[in-house]
This record gives structure tokens, sequence and C-alpha cells, in this order.
């Protein structure tokens, strides 16, 4: 009687800790939902508004109605401008005078340059060995100092974290930081904006930052919209971590999308939040990551990096499920060297 108790009492708990879990979870969005709209209204003055465009030729391709959310047209040629934005704009007088520390592959490296450069605030990016030379050249015409640290972010991030502490700088993650997150989410809010209403959404997935922010926004919005993360198969941490229901430590192959490559910190905000808001991960190959981005550059007239291309390739790859659909797609960036190009091209 006493076990068959106990298997009861375990039972209770099991669904008491979810339910409390999804309490938490939903009272977290609406905190990072609040902390969305505050962001739209602080960072407007220094990003734009990126189109959000009807494609005929992927919404013929695909037989669903396709919109690009063109953060690839964004000040520093990537979204990430949005989040480094909010989280500058949130220090105080005396965290600005001292200074700010960060880790990049590249986009978010050149995004807290171009904040703290507006703001007048002193910044330094510890970036992986293997990132391409034309990011490094996007944050060095930002202004930042740059200081390579490891063949992985997750290496760079853990010495910029380190760093910060021992010098009081403010240290600025590129996802696992709640004023970073929100300013993601401003994609949601100007998405919102741009059309009446989406069946699903497709975003890359790195971090955490963007689509948990976006997603989070769109879905208190919009709450049946259905939200795809992707990923490349060389490095999908997070969506395996998110299977696996808890951050795991893998090691990442190279791949063209390197704006959402490597590892993920251990206790980011981000992993709980994907969690809740994506629906259903897909992942892609190098060789249809290629096939994207060439036809994206020959249909839409237009650069996009590795990132935004894994969004389009998995949007290709659901096209079936998709079919019929009102469907977003977030090109996130735009910095892609121009050898890459040739090599995709050809």
């Amino acid at each position: 009687m006493g076990g068959f108790f106990f298997i009861i009492l375990s039972i209770k708990l099991i669904k008491y800790d979810t339910l409390y879990s999804s309490i938490i979870s939903r009272n977290f969005r609406m905190t990072l939902y609040n902390e969305i709209i505050s962001a739209a209204k602080k960072i407007h003055p220094f990003i734009r508004k990126t189109p959000f465009i009807h494609s005929d030729a992927f919404s013929e391709l695909t037989g669903a109605e396709v919109w690009f959310k063109l953060e690839n047209l964004q000040v520093t040629g990537s979204f990430k401008a949005r989040g480094a934005t909010n989280k500058l704009l949130s220090l105080n007088a005396t965290e600005k005078a001292r200074g700010v520390v960060s880790a990049s592959t590249g986009n978010h490296g050149a995004a807290v340059a171009y904040a703290a450069g507006k703001l007048g605030i002193e910044c330094t990016i510890y970036v992986p060995d293997d990132t391409s030379s034309t990011k490094l050249e996007n944050m060095k015409q930002f202004g930042a100092k740059i200081e390579i640290h490891g063949h992985d972010c997750i290496l760079a991030e853990a010495k910029a974290r380190e760093v910060a502490d021992g010098s009081g700088k403010t240290y600025v993650s590129p996802y696992n930081d709640l004023f970073v997150m929100a300013g993601q989410g401003t994609i949601g809010v100007e998405i919102g904006s741009q059309c009446e209403g989406l069946d699903a959404i497709v975003i890359s997935v790195g971090g955490g930052g963007l689509i948990g922010g976006t997603a989070s926004y769109l879905k208190t919005v919009w709450p049946k919209i259905h939200v795809i993360g992707c990923s490349p198969e060389n490095s999908a941490v997070m969506l395996h971590s998110i299977k696996a229901g808890k951050v795991l430590d893998l090691e990442s192959k190279p791949t063209l999308s390197d704006g959402t490559a490597g590892g993920v910190e251990e206790n980011t905000i981000t992993f709980p939040v994907c969690c809740d808001v994506i629906d259903e991960s897909v992942l892609v190959t190098e060789d249809e990551i290629k096939q994207a981005m060439s036809l994206y550059i020959e249909k839409e007239d237009q650069l996009l990096e590795g990132a935004a291309g894994t969004a389009v390739a998995a949007l290709l790859e659901k096209k079936a499920d998709l079919k019929g659909q009102r469907v977003g797609v977030v090109i996130c960036g735009g910095n892609i060297s121009l050898d890459t190009v040739r090599s995709i091209i050809n």
C-alpha cells in the first residue's frame, strides 16, 4: 500500500511540477512581452524598421503565401543591433563609463560596437579564431576593439565574462540577457504592425535570443501561430538541447550558418523560453543551405548570410506542410563575404 501511495504521490508531483513550470513560463513570457514593448520605444531612434515583403517567387515555389522580414537591411546588416542597443540603453551612467565587454562570431559584436559608438561607450569584443574576415571587418568598422580567443563562441563568451567580472565592466551576452532578448523581440512588434496575421513563422536558432523574443511576442498577439525553429545539422545545440530537456555540451562542425553556430550557456534564460515557444524543429544540411541561399539571391536580388539561408532552406524543406498558409521568414542578416557568395553561386 505504501508503494502504491508513493507512485500516486510521484505522479501528482510530476503533474504539479509540470503545471508550476507552465505557470512560470507564462508569467515570464508576459514579463518578456512587456519588456519588448518597452524596447520597441527605446531603440526606435537607433534602428531601422525593416521591410516585411511578400515574395511572389517563393510563394509560387512553396504553394504558401510567403513574406520575408528583411533584417539583412538593418543598420549593422543584422537583427543583432536591436538587442545590443536595448541592453546598452539599460545601463546607468556609471556602467556606461566603465565600458562593456562581449563575445561574438561577428554580428553581435558589430551591433555592440554600433550601439556603444552611438552612446559613447568603450567596448571590447572577444571572438573565436574561425570568425569570418568579413564580420571581423564589420566589427572594426563600428569601432570595436577585437580580442581573439578559442575555437568556439562558447569559449569566447566564457573569456569575456571572466574579463568583465575582473574589470567591473558590463558583459553584454549575445543572447543570455533579458534586455537583449527583448530587443530582438521588437522584430515581432514590427511584423505585427506589417501584416494582419500569420499561420507560421520560420526563424533560425543559435543561442535562442532571436526566436525567443520574436516568438514570445507573436504568440502573445497571435496565440495560434506555429513557430518553426531551424538550425544547420552541423551545429544545432539549442534544438538538440530542447529535445533532451537540458542544455547539452555538443561539438559544432563548420557551417555556412556561422551566425547560429557554437555552444549554448548552461544557465541561459533563452532555453526555457525556446522550450515554450518553438513548436517544431527543422535541421538542414550544408548543401540545402547553399541551394537556398543561391535561390534567394537569384529570386530576391538580395544578399543574405548563412544563418538567414538556414531559414530559407527550412521553408523549402517544409513546403508541403505549409502549403496554403501565411508564412513569415526572418532573413536575420546579410553579412557575407564576396568569396562565399561566389562559392555558393558557382
